[in-house]
C-alpha cells in the first residue's frame, strides 16, 4: 500500500484502473479472502472458468482484450467487496479509467455485479473484433503539453486517446500515423538543451478510445439499452466529460461515447477534488492511477490497495 501526502480528510474517492494495469496471477494473494467468491460468481454468470484468468493466465493471454477486460473487472470487484468488508470509507465520488469505469458504476450502485459483468463481456468481445477489423496501436507522448500533442494528431491523422496527466498523453491510430506523430514531435526544438519530450510504444495491440473502435459501438449499445441502470449512490465522474453523474438514464450514452472518445483523466482527478475528495484510493493490481494522481494533484493523499494487507 502507498499512502502519501497530508493526512486524509473525510473525503475518499475510489478509482479503478483499466487495461495495462493487469498482472499475471493477480488473484493469487486474494484466493483465501471471502471476497474472492466473486470469481466463482463470474464463472456462473458467463459460463466458463473466469477464475483461471486471475490465477493461471500468463501475461500474453491477459493481453487479449476479451480476457483482460473480464479479468480486471472481476479483480477490481473482489477488491471493492473486500474494501467494504474491512470497513473502508464510503466514497464521496468514484471514477474508473476506461474499463475501470464499469467498476466505478458497480461501486456507486449504478449496476449490479452480474449486469456489469455481462456488459464488460460484450465490450471485451466487441472491442477485440473492432481491433481486428481496424488494426492500430497506441503510443505515449511524455513531456509534451496536451495542446502540442493534439496539434501533432491533427496534422498526422492520429487521435488523442488518453489525457492522463500533465506531460502524459496517449495517442491512438495506425502504425503509419503514429510514426508520423513521433517524427512530428521529434522535430520540436529542444528545451534548455534537452529533448522536448519522448514517445514510447504502448503494448496494447489496438487503437482504443478512437474512431478505430467505432465498430464496437453498435453491439455494445444494444447491450447497454437492455441493461438496468440505477441512480448512483455517489457521483461517478465520467471519462468522456470529466463531470459527475448520478442519473441512471445518462449512462447508455456515456458508455457508448466512451468507446471512441478520449479518456479525460487529468480533468477527472480535478473534479474528484472539487467533489470533496481529499484522498484518492486506487483498487487495482498496480498503482497506475496512484502515480498519475501524484502528477496531477500532489496535495491529495494517495493510497493503493492491491494486496489483502493493504486493506484498512
Amino acid at each position: 500500500m502507498t499512502a502519501t501526502g497530508p493526512a486524509a480528510g473525510a473525503g475518499v474517492a475510489l478509482v479503478f484502473p483499466g487495461q495495462g494495469s493487469q498482472q499475471a496471477g493477480m488473484a493469487l494473494e486474494w484466493r483465501d479472502h471471502p471476497s474472492a467468491a466473486r470469481w466463482d460468481e463470474a464463472g456462473e454468470v458467463l459460463g466458463f472458468d473466469v477464475a483461471r484468468l486471475g490465477t493461471e493466465a500468463d501475461a500474453e493471454e491477459l493481453r487479449e482484450p476479451a480476457n483482460c477486460q473480464i479479468a480486471l473487472f472481476v479483480h477490481h470487484a473482489v477488491l471493492l467487496k473486500a474494501w467494504g468488508a474491512a470497513g473502508g470509507a464510503e466514497p464521496v465520488a468514484v471514477a474508473g479509467h476506461s474499463l475501470g469505469e464499469y467498476d466505478a458504476l458497480l461501486a456507486a450502485g449504478v449496476l449490479d455485479f452480474a449486469d456489469a459483468l455481462r456488459l464488460v463481456a460484450v465490450r471485451a468481445r466487441a472491442t477485440q473484433e473492432a481491433a481486428a477489423a481496424n488494426p492500430g496501436t497506441m503510443v505515449a507522448c511524455l513531456g509534451f503539453p496536451e495542446g502540442v500533442v493534439a496539434r501533432a494528431c491533427a496534422e498526422t491523422g492520429a487521435h488523442v486517446a488518453n489525457d492522463n496527466a500533465p506531460g502524459q498523453v496517449v495517442v491512438a491510430g495506425s502504425e503509419a500515423s503514429l510514426s508520423a506523430v513521433r517524427e512530428w514531435l521529434e522535430r520540436l526544438p529542444a528545451l534548455g538543451g534537452r529533448a522536448a519530450g519522448r514517445v514510447r510504444d504502448v503494448n496494447v495491440g489496438a487503437a482504443y478510445h478512437s474512431p478505430f473502435m467505432q465498430p464496437a459501438v453498435a453491439s455494445l449499445g444494444a447491450a447497454l439499452d437492455a441493461s438496468a441502470f440505477r441512480t448512483a449512490r455517489v457521483a461517478v465522474v465520467a471519462n468522456v466529460d470529466a463531470r459527475p453523474h448520478t442519473d441512471a438514464g445518462e449512462w447508455p450514452d456515456l458508455l457508448r461515447r466512451q468507446v471512441v472518445a478520449p479518456v479525460r483523466w487529468r480533468e477527472t482527478v480535478g473534479t474528484l477534488a472539487e467533489l470533496g475528495a481529499r484522498e484518492v484510493t486506487e483498487l487495482g493490481a498496480s498503482p497506475v492511477l496512484t502515480n498519475l494522481t501524484k502528477r496531477i494533484a500532489p496535495d491529495l493523499t494517495r493510497r493503493t490497495v492491491s494486496q489483502p494487507e493493504d486493506l484498512p
